[in-house]
């Protein structure tokens, strides 16, 4: 095992020894017990020696420059482009991933590309990124990776994302957002039923991880939800989901409603109609919620921003390309109010490209 942090394989800090031999993952709540030469859940992370090792530091399965409203952040330097890229593995197992062949790989060849956070970082600058993505799978399995390249970028001036499902522990946690500057968390829906049967993991996790980023950090958050006909789309589990959100992170968090498209291991189920992300939208806002969006669709009015002051247009969108821009100095320019989030006076002029990058 190699413990630079060149490419490949580093030590990890996140476990302990147990009486029988075996090894402890402390990363996240699944804590996974493994035998030297056994991987957890999340495949990247391995036991050898007596300790756990990540043994995806440096490898990548591509990057690509994308729309910061792409992760979806509505609110976090809009019309920005972010140097987007992710590894392979998930400690989760959603039947309905949409990014499957990254996340639930389990050949180590799906990494094709490498680079060093230095490597990262300047191409970042290179090409003139605002952020910095830890996005495809979840940046918590390749935790030691991410923050090695988020603190790098934090002394060059560029930002950094998490856009992850929040299924970590506390320890390690503090450890990640510290080093972040805005996160997407993906609440995948609100009942113990859903994320048990059709994720392979526990909500109160989740929801722990939201309530320390709103309530303990910096990071500015906003979370989405991806709506599966029949299986977490019902009136009553939305409105609940919209009403913790509001009563627990405050009315102000973005809450991003999405479509699903049949993937993975549910093929079956249809894709999400339009009329159901509205219908999402009108509840949540009904619960209170000032800031709620539809994504993955043309939908110009569920993904603009209004303002909560007059109900002015404060930033138009169709899809990813923004239009009208009603913000001075992050104020409303009609009536003043304030728009929470992190704006520049000009919004950039990325548009919906995606433009693939090679590295090194």
């Amino acid at each position: 095992m190699s413990g630079n942090h060149g490419t490949d394989t580093v030590a990890t800090r996140y476990w302990q020894p147990l009486a029988d031999g075996r090894v402890e993952c402390t990363l996240c709540p699944r804590r996974c017990q493994l035998r030297n030469g056994h991987r957890g859940v999340c495949f990247v992370r391995m036991a050898d020696e007596g300790q756990i090792w990540l043994t995806s530091y440096g490898r990548s399965s591509g990057f690509c420059i994308d729309p910061i409203e792409k992760k979806p952040l509505n609110h976090f330097l809009p019309g920005t482009p972010v140097l987007s890229f992710g590894t392979a593995g998930c400690n989760l197992t959603c039947k309905f991933c949409q990014n499957a062949d990254i996340s639930k790989s389990r050949q180590m060849d799906t990494l094709c590309a490498s680079a060093t956070p230095q490597q990262l970082v300047d191409a970042a600058e290179l090409h003139g990124c605002r952020s910095l993505a830890f996005t495809y799978n979840d940046p918590t399995v390749f935790l030691e990776y991410a923050v090695d390249v988020a603190q790098l970028a934090r002394e060059r001036g560029i930002a950094t994302v998490a856009v992850s499902a929040g299924y970590i522990e506390p320890e390690p946690r503090r450890e990640l957002y510290a080093a972040m500057d805005a996160a997407n968390i993906d609440l995948k829906g609100f009942s113990e039923q859903f994320y048990h049967r059709i994720c392979g993991g526990h909500l109160a996790p989740v929801l722990d991880t939201l309530l320390y980023l709103r309530h303990e950090t910096w990071v500015w958050l906003e979370i989405t939800t991806l709506l599966i006909p029949g299986l977490n789309d019902s009136d009553g589990e939305i409105e609940a989901l919209a009403r913790w959100v509001h009563d627990g992170l405050g009315p102000d968090v973005p809450l991003h409603f999405t479509a699903f498209h049949p993937d993975f291991h549910l093929l079956d189920v249809p894709p999400t109609p339009s009329a159901t992300l509205t219908r999402a939208r009108h509840i949540a806002r009904q619960q209170g919620l000032h800031y709620v969006y539809t994504g993955n669709l043309h939908d110009r009015e569920g993904g603009s921003t209004w303002c909560v002051g007059c109900g002015a247009r404060l930033i138009e969108r169709d899809w990813y390309q923004l239009g009208e821009w009603g913000l001075t100095a992050g104020n409303c320019r009609h009536c003043g109010y304030p728009l929470p989030g992190r704006f520049e006076e000009k919004p950039g002029n990325w548009g919906g490209r995606r433009q693939p990058v090679v590295i090194g």
